[in-house]
């Protein structure tokens, strides 16, 4: 069920009705141009859910309230858009709009990168997925190893949430992004052993009076510092995956934990932006969230010498994560229904190398006092790179 209610009155709606959606998460188109002499740019631009503009949502930390949601550029986002410059294979300059490498899911977000029907739940409800900020990067490829060291926009506390953590805090509801604060991300992973990718990734940055207007530090009229100019909001994110892809086996696994100082403080201040209708999250967030995940999956054809040298695939796989996107602050009140085991079961049929075809069961477990979430997902998926 997906009545408003289910976590507030569980006990009233273990046997509510399922709810089925037909729906196209993302839709994605690639533009890249090669000027030559080591100059090239590259553009996504992503249609969520098969629309543009504004959308209607039922809040249900509102009781149930019917609000209008527009966001900067609707259900369409631009999710690369940048100049490159390559001096050689080690040293890469890109500017522009590009994605932040942080965790499993964005290094590798394209849908033959994991089994699932949806983007792995964990990473893709504590962190923005897929996460894309305007700044500068400096990557490079040496021997088994590649490097990534960007400088970023930062993200915005008003727009961290209690049920998605920073997940939208790389969002902005104005024409532009404000960036009175700045950020740095890196990412290193390694090939050293055949089949087997491992890669640490890691954010930090100041995310408390990166919104508009820019009221809350500095002095006031008479000089005197404002209350709240000491407090930074400052994000830590820290976070290892891997990737095993061999003799018939694909594994693949991950490990985020990030922390959000002062939380309290932008929870305080988010709450008083209630009453004039400032377009940012109303609700609480966590001092801290955490995702963690193993999908393993074996291709049954390899069975077969005429299914493998057509070049199909049919993995059987199975899912196991956790997640808590919010853990509370000291004198915070908790949400225990954040915290949540997930695990999947399911198939991906790959008639060729470029197309998938996926079913799952999955199933939410939440703490003992809510209803726990089955769920069946079918879908397709496919992508194609055309140079």
């Amino acid at each position: 069920g997906d009545n408003v209610y289910r976590y507030i009155r569980p006990e009233q709606y273990k046997n509510d009705p399922s709810h089925g959606r037909f729906d196209i998460p993302h839709a994605v188109v690639y533009l890249g141009y090669e000027f030559g002499k080591g100059w090239r740019m590259q553009s996504e631009i992503e249609f969520e859910h098969g629309g543009a503009g504004s959308a209607v949502e039922q809040e249900f930390e509102e009781a149930g309230e019917w609000e209008s949601e527009v966001e900067r550029g609707g259900e369409v986002e631009l999710e690369q858009f940048w100049l490159e410059k390559t001096f050689m294979p080690q040293l890469n300059l890109r500017v522009g709009h590009i994605v932040v490498p942080v965790g499993l899911n964005n290094s590798h977000h394209e849908p033959l990168n994991f089994f699932t029907v949806y983007r792995p739940e964990g990473e893709n409800t504590i962190l923005p997925s897929t996460w894309h900020e305007t700044g500068i990067s400096l990557w490079g490829n040496a021997g088994d190893w590649r490097y990534e060291a960007q400088f970023l926009a930062g993200l915005d506390a008003f727009m961290f949430s209690r049920d998605n953590w920073i997940g939208k805090g790389h969002k902005s509801p104005f024409e532009f992004k404000v960036a009175n604060k700045y950020a740095v991300a890196g990412r290193i992973d390694n090939t050293s052993i055949p089949g087997l990718r491992l890669g640490i990734s890691g954010y930090f940055g100041q995310s408390l009076h990166n919104t508009l207007p820019h009221d809350m530090e500095g002095n006031n009229a008479q000089g005197q510092p404002k209350t709240y100019s000491k407090y930074k909001g400052e994000v830590a994110i820290g976070s290892f995956d891997f990737t095993y892809n061999d003799y018939n086996w694909i594994i693949r696994g991950n490990f985020d934990y990030g922390t959000l100082a002062d939380a309290d403080i932008i929870s305080q201040l988010k709450r008083n932006l209630a009453a004039n209708n400032a377009p940012y999250d109303k609700t609480h967030v966590g001092k801290a969230a955490m995702a963690t995940g193993i999908e393993a999956g074996y291709d049954i054809f390899s069975f077969c010498d005429k299914l493998r040298a057509d070049d199909q695939k049919f993995y059987v796989f199975g899912r196991y994560e956790y997640y808590d996107s919010y853990k509370p602050a000291k004198d915070m009140g908790d949400y225990p229904f954040s915290d949540r085991h997930r695990m999947a079961v399911g198939v991906n049929w790959m008639p060729i190398p470029q197309i998938v075809v996926k079913g799952e069961f999955s199933k939410r477990f939440l703490k003992s006092q809510y209803n726990d979430e089955p769920s069946i997902s079918i879908g397709i998926a496919y992508q194609g790179f055309f140079n």
